[in-house]
């Protein structure tokens, strides 16, 4: 296999990935438009929640984890990963199916579990009939998750990473003709989702096709690869489960409150950039290649990978969430308020950013320390942690939902999320130098965090001196947000190379050069 290139890895799935985001944006500004935070948008958010839930929860989170390893071991050891990867896909597509027809016919209580502050008005019916319509998603988006864990492991990150462009289209179309041809807005974004999902098996299918692994759906064999797969990833979806578990608590608590769920969903969708860019992409290129380090016993690789992939985070993750918690409110006015928005819907979803905002470098961070625990093939340990991180987020949700309203649900999921980094962190003390970042890591560090604190500042003022544009409808308050992210970033870089948080020069290089190893 050829060499990856670690930096180069983050970008091209961070860039990608970017770009999905942004035309995540674009689908969330056309609801918010359309449906704003009534009763039609909460029915589908929660609706769509559903699918995506259960796919974290058997692929994403759990299954792939345990796959990618193994899989990554026996592609360099060529000890048949064809028969290997056939087995995995007819065991998870056998359970899918049975699963997909279960939780179609249980939808009412999927709903009521999810959102019981829904029961007994048109929420409820709404997102039961959504719901039917679109589960089936996660058959096909937890098979698109396994063949892009083989996409990966062969370095093929740009195919992996245009699966969400693919759901992006796929909705911003469906919008834009439910308003040419007068379709129900609901049922047209309920629709969307199987297509989506098929649109998005298709194009991995092919890629992986090209690959030399066509797969297909049949009986399963229970093979030793097979068993010691589903034993290694049983932990994997039980923490899985556990961090879905945080979600649902969340989405309780916002659903005794009208509107609440989809503010909620609308910052979501904002942190979710910075979040999806740098944590996706660590993710999805440090796992198979600690896995390679590991298995050749080159624990300075192993290392430098990691400290690469931790620096690289803190430096993009850090500023992010300075600027989601200083600029809250700008960001929120600026991409949403149009249509059937309101200002009380600013004012919410933007508290709920700021929450989300503390957490941002903790979700990045599990994406760094995750794969420590994975590449060695040990799920049980990120279980038991995500199990203490559950407790904390249920605790912190419920017991502050008399003080805080539906705020202690965002700001109880940024909460967990740092003791999940805390534990994930203390754990990885006994495996060596390799799980430990290096002294450049440790150079770098307080002026990440430096150059963080001075372009908050820089945002806070410029926000103030630009405050009367941003408040203007139209293209004036575009070219506001526009100078005000634009300044921000342009002075977080340059104060960055003159204090040595980063060298530019040392970027270009590791573009151009693979990574050792």
């Amino acid at each position: 296999m050829k060499p990856i290139r670690l930096v180069k890895g983050f970008l091209t799935v961070g860039l990608w990935t970017f770009g999905s985001r942004l035309l995540g944006f674009v689908r969330d500004m056309m609801i918010a438009a359309y449906l704003g935070s009534g009763p039609v948008a909460e029915a589908f958010l929660v609706s769509f929640s559903l699918p995506n839930m259960f796919r974290r929860f058997f692929a994403e989170g759990a299954f792939n984890m345990a796959f990618v390893p193994i899989f990554a071991k026996k592609v360099e050891g060529q000890d048949d990963p064809q028969g290997f990867a056939e087995d995995a896909f007819k065991g998870l597509f056998a359970v899918l199916m049975v699963f997909t027809v279960i939780g179609t016919m249980a939808m009412p209580w999927l709903v009521w579990a999810m959102a019981s502050g829904f029961h007994g008005d048109e929420r409820f019916t709404l997102a039961v009939l959504y719901g039917r319509i679109g589960f089936s998603y996660i058959l096909f988006i937890s098979l698109v998750a396994l063949l892009s864990g083989i996409l990966n492991t062969f370095g093929k990150f740009t195919e992996a990473s245009l699966v969400p462009v693919l759901m992006n289209l796929v909705f911003i179309v469906a919008l834009w003709l439910a308003g040419r041809l007068g379709w129900d807005y609901g049922l047209t974004l309920a629709w969307a989702v199987p297509v989506t999902g098929v649109a998005q098996f298709l194009f991995t299918w092919v890629a992986a096709c090209q690959l030399g692994y066509r797969l297909w759906p049949g009986i399963p064999r229970m093979t030793p690869d097979l068993k010691r797969l589903l034993i290694i990833a049983g932990p994997a979806i039980l923490a899985g489960g556990v961090v879905q578990i945080n979600l649902l608590v969340g989405r309780q608590v916002a659903s005794f409150t009208e509107g609440a769920v989809a503010w909620l969903s609308y910052a979501d969708r904002l942190y979710q950039l910075p979040l999806g860019v740098v944590g996706i992409a660590i993710g999805t290129v440090l796992l198979p290649v600690l896995s390679r380090h590991l298995r050749a016993g080159d624990a300075a690789a192993s290392r430098e990978s990691f400290s690469r992939g931790a620096e690289f985070a803190l430096f993009l993750t850090l500023p992010a969430a300075v600027a989601l918690v200083v600029i809250a409110t700008p960001l929120i006015s600026v991409l949403y308020d149009r249509g059937a928005w309101t200002a009380k819907d600013t004012w919410a979803t933007a508290l709920a950013l700021a929450a989300y905002g503390v957490g941002l470098p903790a979700f990045v961070l599990q994406k760094v320390l995750q794969p420590l625990y994975y590449a060695r093939e040990d799920t049980r340990t990120p279980f038991r942690y995500a199990v203490v991180s559950m407790v904390v987020n249920a605790g912190f949700a419920v017991g502050m939902m008399p003080v805080m309203g539906f705020m202690a649900a965002a700001l109880a999921t940024s909460v967990s999320g740092w003791v999940m980094v805390a534990q994930l962190w203390w754990g990885a003390r006994g495996m060596g130098a390799e799980a430990r970042p290096d002294a450049r890591f440790w150079k770098r560090f307080p002026r990440i965090v430096l150059a963080s604190a001075a372009m908050g500042a820089a945002l806070w003022l410029m926000a103030g001196w630009l405050g009367p544009m941003l408040l203007r409808h139209g293209g004036a308050r575009w070219g506001a947000l526009g100078i005000l992210c634009g300044g921000g970033i342009a002075i977080y870089f340059v104060l960055g190379a003159l204090i040595g948080a980063y060298s530019p020069g040392e970027i270009r290089s590791r573009l151009r050069r693979p990574a050792k190893g």
